[in-house]
């Protein structure tokens, strides 16, 4: 079997018509191995990492099985959000039109009516939420029982979210034959649980399983205190200034406010969390995709495993959750061997977080400093905090800190030059008694300020007292 092509893999026209019209000439790794699988009817349990093109991977097989002339329904996909759901119904309408399959969405948020409407159309392929499926089934306006094929995308999600009783109710509406897809960029003991209930030897998938995120993709962190968290956020998308940035909050009651703060200093921003109404969920990601929003700030269940071309910086305002989660955010860059960054925006406190992930997922995630405008490595091998960060090249907060100081002790000395300056000219006017005193006076004062200024700089860095010194 030849795998370095679509024609190769067993895909036939006119879907290798409509790859090469939107520029798709080569498989990808999971792709080569899943089509085969998944066109010789192989339930498949597949894991790759984020963005290596795992939905054609299943919806090529998928719409090139469907009979195009039965107005029956013969394929289910199921993802565990809408955003994830309406991306995979659109690609989904952009390979099934030149097949002639029908394909419809059913996810919640949406208006049920419409959608029960559009059903008397007979789609042969549906896109949706368990949740809605599952309503719909029991309003008995849709029926399984000619499904062939049941796809279940980002299946990890789907039981993070709950939705695994919904999937199981839904599977036994099925046909006994059918086949069975689960796909996920990471695959827990209870999918393969699930998995091995559900399936008949199943085929499975691991692309790079110890590679879980992409080669191409860089990773980064910056120490900053939680308060300057927004403003470090600020200054990395002007410093990077790429055309579209993903930010990342662990909870939603924050979204607000870091989108306000985003275009309150110019950089255009909108917000995508699970609560939010579908319609505006739907009109920010498409704001989003037109460059039309710069910056996107979501929680990790409205982002989740969304496929944002020319997406170039990803940054975790807050720390993921866990290691997955740390995966399926930075997988919004980087995907199918472009170049991405990830950053994380941390505080001290929170740095352990950043070498267990490095750890865990086998990754190099550098630590940087931002200094005067500028991103700086720091000397620390580990990507720890090293000597730059206390030194000249450290934190904004550090190195302002410190010029501050410099600055007011400057003034300090100055003062007391014009203070003894001052008392000597009076004592030449007031006569030698009075000269004497007021001098002996004033050199004491300036003493005790001097030796004030000495024990306040005693912390000083060196080059700062050698600097004073010379003053």
């Amino acid at each position: 079997m030849n795998t370095t092509s679509f024609a190769g893999l067993g895909i036939e026209e006119p879907l290798l018509s409509r790859l090469t019209e939107f520029g798709i000439s080569e498989p990808s790794p999971v792709q080569a191995e899943t089509i085969p699988a998944a066109l010789s009817g192989r339930d498949v349990l597949a894991q790759s990492q984020t963005g290596t093109g795992k939905t054609l991977a299943y919806l090529l097989p998928v719409l090139q099985k469907i009979k195009a002339d039965e107005k029956a329904l013969q394929g289910l996909i199921l993802a565990p959000t809408q955003e994830l759901a309406m991306q995979i119904y659109r690609e989904a309408e952009k390979y099934g039109e030149v097949l002639g399959v029908g394909v419809q969405a059913l996810i919640g948020g949406a208006a049920i009516k419409r959608q029960l409407e559009r059903l008397k159309q007979h789609p042969q392929l549906v896109v949706g939420t368990p949740g809605r499926i599952r309503e719909i089934l029991a309003l008995r306006k849709l029926k399984l029982h000619t499904v062939g094929t049941v796809v279940v995308d980002e299946v990890d999600q789907m039981f993070q979210l709950g939705g695994t009783a919904d999937v199981e109710h839904i599977l036994r509406g099925t046909l006994r034959e059918r086949q069975l897809m689960f796909l996920s960029a990471t695959i827990n003991e209870e999918i393969r649980k699930l998995a091995g209930q559900e399936m008949t030897d199943p085929v499975e998938i691991g692309i790079e399983p110890e590679q879980r995120t992409a080669k191409s993709l860089e990773h980064i962190y910056f120490i900053t205190d939680e308060r300057d968290k927004i403003d470090m956020l600020r200054r990395i998308i002007r410093y990077y200034d790429p055309a579209r940035t993903m930010v990342f909050i662990n909870h939603t009651d924050n979204i607000a406010e870091v989108e306000a703060k985003m275009n309150y200093v110019g950089l255009s921003a909108g917000a995508l969390y699970g609560d939010a109404d579908k319609t505006v969920r739907s009109a920010t990601l498409r704001h989003f995709r037109e460059g039309k929003i710069r910056v996107l700030v979501a929680s990790d269940i409205a982002a989740r495993g969304l496929d944002i071309e020319g997406l170039e910086l990803v940054v975790n305002l807050d720390p993921p959750l866990d290691t997955e989660h740390y995966v399926h955010r930075v997988g919004r860059t980087g995907r199918m061997g472009r170049k991405g960054l990830a950053v994380s925006i941390i505080t001290a406190k929170e740095e352990f977080i950043i070498r267990k992930f490095s750890r865990e997922l086998r990754i190099k995630i550098s630590a940087r400093e931002m200094y005067a405008g500028k991103v700086m490595e720091t000397d620390s091998p580990s990507g720890g905090r090293g000597n730059a960060a206390k030194g000249a090249a450290g934190a904004s907060k550090g190195g302002t800190t410190r010029q501050g100081s410099a600055r007011k002790g400057a003034e300090k000395r100055a003062d007391i030059s014009t203070v003894s300056s001052g008392a000597k000219g009076s004592a030449k006017r007031l006569g030698p008694g009075a000269a004497k005193g007021n001098s002996r006076a004033s050199v004491n004062g300036a003493r005790k300020n001097e030796r004030d200024q000495d024990r306040k700089n005693k912390g000083a860095p060196r080059w700062l007292k050698d600097k004073q010194n010379k003053g």
